[in-house]
């Protein structure tokens, strides 16, 4: 991996989680029916895994030492970024989480990079969003973990669970479910765009996929 190829993939990796850092501050205040969108999602959970899109393309044209790499130096830029445009609760959190759930995204990816080209990327995110997931949401917003720093009074003040059902929970506990279902939902759009990229990518480094 030549130089100017990791300070891209660097570049879009911190400009992602620094992003998503600043956006999950922010719930989305819209009304689908009777769901208040605000108990149920932050914007963050539509920006978020393209970070998972970057540290796959990495690992399927330049292999998982370089994804690696990429991760612990968009690790690093990212969390000094968040702590700018963020709490310093909320970029513990997400450094945490980053840093777990994406060294299992390499590792889970490069265990199937030898399967069909779909599989590799498509389970290697949705594991790693379940894990980044509920890290991250227990770290930023839960009450036992209020020695972090911090939190938001609206995260935690109870709400209906996903925003329909009868039985209360903190808000962010609904946040954390519906930003879930959003990373799932993105890992497979994102499957087009994967491999497209690839194909193109591994014509334009001039070399042959690891796959």
């Amino acid at each position: 991996m030549k130089i100017h190829q990791f300070f891209v993939a660097v570049v879009a990796m911190a400009v992602i989680i620094a992003g998503s850092n600043y956006l999950v501050q922010f719930p989305v205040h819209a009304t689908i029916g009777a769901v208040q969108l605000a108990d149920l999602l932050t914007y963050a959970a539509f920006t978020f895994p393209v970070a998972f899109l970057v540290t796959d393309l990495t690992n399927r044209l330049f292999g998982a030492a370089a994804a690696r790499k990429v991760v612990f130096a968009g690790f690093a830029i990212a969390v000094l970024v968040s702590i700018i445009l963020a709490s310093p609760r909320i970029a513990i959190a997400s450094g945490s989480a980053f840093l777990i759930s994406q060294l299992m995204d390499v590792s889970i990816f490069d265990k199937l990079r030898s399967g069909q080209w779909w599989r590799a990327p498509l389970i290697s995110s949705m594991v790693g969003a379940v894990v980044d997931t509920f890290i991250f949401f227990s770290f930023a917003f839960a009450a036992s973990f209020s020695f972090l720093g911090a939190g938001l009074d609206f995260a935690v003040q109870p709400a209906p669970l996903l925003g329909v059902l009868a039985v209360e929970a903190p808000r962010w506990v609904s946040w954390a479910l519906g930003d879930l279902m959003v990373k799932v939902t993105m890992a497979l759009v994102l499957l087009a765009p994967y491999g497209l990229l690839w194909r193109r990518l591994d014509r334009v480094v001039g070399k042959t996929s690891v796959a």
